[in-house]
C-alpha cells in the first residue's frame, strides 16, 4: 500500500508560461541532492485521468509507456509495471508516484518533483491525486517572454501559431490570470520571479525549500557545472503523436542551451533595446493590465501604449 499523505515528503511542481525561467528553476532544484526532476512530462494528468475512469496497474502502466515522453526518464519498464502491480488497485496519483520514484532511484536520490510549465492549467487536478503537491509559478516580463518565443524556429515555439507580439501578450496575460484563478483552490502556491531568481537567486531558493521543506544548500547555485548532463536526457527525437508534430533532439536540446551557463543579467530588460517601440506598444495594448498588476514599469515614450 502507498504511506499515507502526512507521510509523503513536499513534492515540488515548477509551473509558468514557457520561456519564463521554468528549466532554469528546475535544474537549480535538480542540484539539490535530495531531489530529482525529471525534463517535462505531460503524463501526470494522463494517469490521473486514467485512474478515475478506473484503469488497473497494467492499463497504467500502459498509458505512460506509450507516451512519447516516457523514454526521457530513462527508467526500466518491467521494474514499473512489476511496482504498480505490487500496489494492488493503484490510483493515477500512486502511478505518478512510481514512475517519479523510479527516476529519483536512478539518480540516487529520495525525492522527486516535477517541471511541466502547461501544469499551471492542472493544479487542483494534480492536487486532489497528489496531496504532497506544492506548486511554484514563476513568473517572467512578458515582453522578454515575447522576445524568446518569437526568436525561436517556429516549428519549436511552445505556443500554438504565436505569430505576433499581440498574441503572445494575450497568451501570457491570460495564463498567468488563469493560474492565479486555479491556485485559489490549492492550499500550497508560490509566486517567484524570474527577475529575481537570475539577480539574486539564494533568497527565491531559499523561498522555495521552505516551500517544499528542503534545506538550502550552495550548490544549487552552482547548477550549471551538471545542466548539460542533465539536458542530454532530452536529446532524442519525440515521434508524431496525433495532433503533435515530430520534434528532433536539436530542436528540444536548442531553446535550452543558456541553462548550462549562468544566468545572464542582461537578458532581463532585453526588450528595452531589443524590441522595436510599436511591437512594446503592441503587447502593451493586450499584456499592460497584467504588467501593471505584477508590477512590471510599461514602455516609456512608447507611442500607442496604454496610458
Amino acid at each position: 500500500m502507498s504511506a499515507s499523505a502526512e507521510s509523503r515528503p513536499p513534492a515540488p511542481f515548477v509551473v509558468g508560461v514557457p520561456r519564463s525561467g521554468t528549466t532554469l528553476l528546475r535544474l537549480m532544484l535538480d542540484a539539490h541532492p535530495e531531489l530529482a526532476i525529471p525534463p517535462e512530462t505531460y503524463f501526470v494528468t494522463n494517469l490521473i485521468e486514467a485512474g478515475e475512469d478506473g484503469a488497473g496497474a497494467e492499463r497504467l502502466a500502459d498509458v505512460l509507456v506509450e507516451h512519447r515522453r516516457f523514454g526521457d526518464l530513462g527508467i526500466d519498464e518491467a521494474e514499473l509495471r512489476r511496482r504498480l502491480a505490487a500496489i494492488g488497485s493503484p490510483t493515477g496519483g500512486d502511478a505518478v508516484r512510481v514512475a517519479f520514484g523510479l527516476y529519483a532511484e536512478r539518480r540516487g536520490k529520495q525525492r522527486w518533483g516535477d517541471k511541466t510549465p502547461a501544469y499551471l492549467n492542472n493544479m487542483a487536478e494534480i492536487h486532489d491525486a497528489l496531496p504532497e503537491a506544492r506548486f511554484v509559478h514563476i513568473i517572467r516580463d512578458g515582453r522578454d517572454v515575447a522576445l524568446s518565443v518569437l526568436a525561436m524556429p517556429e516549428a519549436d515555439r511552445p505556443m500554438r501559431k504565436p505569430d505576433s507580439i499581440g498574441l503572445v501578450a494575450l497568451r501570457w496575460s491570460r495564463r498567468i490570470e488563469r493560474a492565479r484563478r486555479h491556485a485559489e483552490n490549492v492550499p500550497h502556491y508560490l509566486e517567484v520571479r524570474y527577475e529575481d531568481l537570475v539577480t539574486d537567486p539564494e533568497p527565491v531558493l531559499r523561498r522555495v525549500c521552505g516551500l517544499v521543506e528542503l534545506d538550502f544548500i550552495p550548490e544549487m547555485l552552482d547548477y550549471h557545472s551538471g545542466a548539460g548532463e542533465r539536458l542530454e536526457e532530452i536529446n532524442r527525437d519525440l515521434a508524431a503523436r496525433g495532433d503533435l508534430p515530430t520534434q528532433s533532439a536539436e530542436g528540444r536540446v536548442a531553446p535550452h542551451a543558456l541553462a548550462a551557463e549562468a544566468p545572464k543579467r542582461e537578458r532581463i530588460g532585453a526588450w528595452r533595446t531589443e524590441m522595436p517601440p510599436e511591437e512594446v506598444a503592441e503587447f502593451e495594448v493586450k499584456g499592460g493590465e497584467m504588467l501593471r498588476e505584477l508590477g512590471y514599469e510599461l514602455g516609456v515614450d512608447t507611442p500607442g501604449r496604454p496610458a
